[in-house]
């Protein structure tokens, strides 16, 4: 029987009394651990953290609350070897990959620590500067930001255990906000094994962390009006989010980050063999393996001249040709696999659907794998798709298969481009690929409305620039639409979800004893 991993809630370690689910191996078809949440009191977790977890938080300024997530690095860092291993393990991820995932929190983490120390020894930020209520300054109108006062739970996706969590811990701890976090099934272990070792590092205050693994039942339904939800997955699950009492009806504030069906575009200045040419290439390539493209900001459509669409095909074809395939532990593999079978099955009939409408330009599938058997190994080549008509192609504007396949698009002109690439419906991010500055600075202000994010890439940031599907702190991670309208990070812009704004109508002498 394998180990039952315990849940922390209510401030103690506690077993579901279930059998639990089991987690595999994606790539060797191994049993690893069990998770369960049956029989679990969710009123108890859930005011726990709220009233104890809380109150802890909020009786701390900022300044100190930046050194939690401080603390919190340094327990991560010294596990960090384990973390790797369990990647491997439970994800099928190679280590280029576990980083992006296990360095890429903690470095998230970091960021907030040392933005959260600038912010003082306040306990209430200022919201902008005082302003008369009438014609004299003698009665005045300061609006703050305060700490709500509730619970943020997370209801995190499978492909990011790691900074999944701490991308939304970290503004949600430094806000003076408890988290309860329940991780997606799959890869649930990394998730409980980094809370178990902050926990087990007693850094932070009782009920400020929380971990349920397991099934999600009664979850939403704990929620009070002053709760905070998060919630990372399929667009389908985010409308039953929605629509649940707690956020239609007790007017829980929600963040959704759903399905997105994010674009690539050449400008038409680049011509083939051109460096903008060369870097869409690379970065389509590295999109579409890095973790086996399952991530929310990988790129899906390629957007390219009429006039490169076969140059591209074959560059793109070329390089893909080049990625081995199969057991993370060989480091001659670049690409591991899915984080299982069943996501294996999901892609590929998502792949099927997108076949009746395209073409296939490469399919990697054919190829070996390496030290993996293909019968239990949720493993799979990256396969490129084309459609030459990219209007009457509306399965590749409609549909986002989570796994290592985009779909190339030739456009007429640029106008075509753009209004291709707002057929995504709204999505998290785009890139595009040029060297007019004028012409690529036009484009990003007209994607913008569409996007959350837009990356541009010319030739002299080549070797600078982060990368399309990187998610860095500083920036937004989010966008409207089918993405979900949602918004994370953005620097402290991401403590706005974890705050109340309220304005206080005083005289300056009251204004002046709050202590902004």
């Amino acid at each position: 029987m394998t180990e039952l991993l315990a849940n922390f809630a209510a401030g103690r370690w506690q077993t579901g009394n279930g059998p639990g689910t089991v987690l595999s191996d994606p790539v060797l078809g191994d049993a690893l651990v069990r998770v369960d949440c049956t029989g679990l009191d969710l009123p108890e977790a859930f005011a726990f953290a709220r009233d104890r977890g809380g109150a802890a938080l909020r009786a701390m300024s900022y300044r100190e609350r930046a050194a939690l997530l401080a603390a919190v690095v340094k327990v991560l860092q010294a596990h960090r070897g384990s973390y790797y291993d369990i990647a491997t393990a439970n994800s099928g991820t190679v280590k280029n990959d576990s980083a992006v995932d296990i360095d890429g929190g903690i470095f998230t983490l970091g960021q907030y620590a040392r933005w959260g120390d600038a912010l003082g020894d306040v306990r209430v930020l200022r919201d902008g500067d005082a302003v008369k209520l009438g014609k004299e300054p003698v009665f005045l109108s300061q609006h703050l930001q305060v700490p709500t006062r509730g619970v943020a739970l997370f209801i995190n996706a499978f492909n990011f255990p790691a900074w999944g969590l701490w991308e939304k811990a970290a503004p949600a701890l430094l806000s003076g906000v408890p988290v309860i976090v329940k991780p997606a099934t799959a890869t649930a272990w990394l998730t409980q094994r980094m809370v178990k070792d902050v926990i087990d590092a007693g850094v932070l205050p009782a009920g400020a962390l929380s971990v349920i693994a397991g099934s999600s039942a009664g979850l939403m339904d704990q929620l009070q009006p002053f709760d905070v939800v998060s919630f990372t997955g399929s667009a389908e699950t985010a409308g039953v989010i929605r629509s649940h009492p707690a956020v239609a009806h007790r007017s829980v504030r929600a963040n959704i980050e759903a399905d997105s069906l994010n674009s690539a575009l050449l400008l038409p200045d680049a011509t083939v063999g051109s460096d903008a040419f060369n870097l869409l290439v690379r970065e389509v390539v590295r999109e579409m393996t890095v973790k086996s493209g399952q991530k929310c900001t990988a790129i899906r459509r390629i957007l390219v001249p009429a006039a490169v669409y076969d140059a591209a095909a074959e560059a793109i074809g070329a390089k893909l040709a080049g990625i081995s395939v199969g057991n993370p532990r060989n480091e001659s593999v670049r690409m591991g696999s899915l984080v299982s079978t069943a996501q294996l099955h999901a892609v590929r009939e998502g792949l099927a659907a997108l076949g009746a409408h395209t073409d296939m330009l490469h399919d990697g599938r054919a190829r070996p794998l390496v030290d993996a058997d293909p019968a239990v190994a949720a493993c799979m080549g990256p396969v490129l798709l084309g459609a030459r008509d990219a209007d009457a192609a509306s399965a590749v504007h409609d549909m986002e298969v989570f796994g290592p396949v985009a779909t190339l698009l030739p456009y007429r002109d640029l106008d075509h481009a753009l209004a291709l690439s707002h057929r995504g419906q709204g999505s998290l991010v785009t890139s595009l690929f040029g060297a007019d500055e004028a012409a690529l600075a036009d484009a990003a202000v007209q994607l913008a409305a569409s996007h959350g994010r837009v990356h541009v890439v010319t030739p002299d940031v080549a070797q600078t620039h982060t990368g399309h599907g990187n998610v860095m702190p500083m920036s937004q991670h989010g966008g409207p639409g089918r993405a979900g309208g949602g918004a994370e990070l953005g620097g402290l812009r991401a403590l706005d979800f974890y705050h109340q704004r309220s304005a206080v109508q005083a005289s300056p002498g009251v204004l002046a004893s709050l202590g902004l």
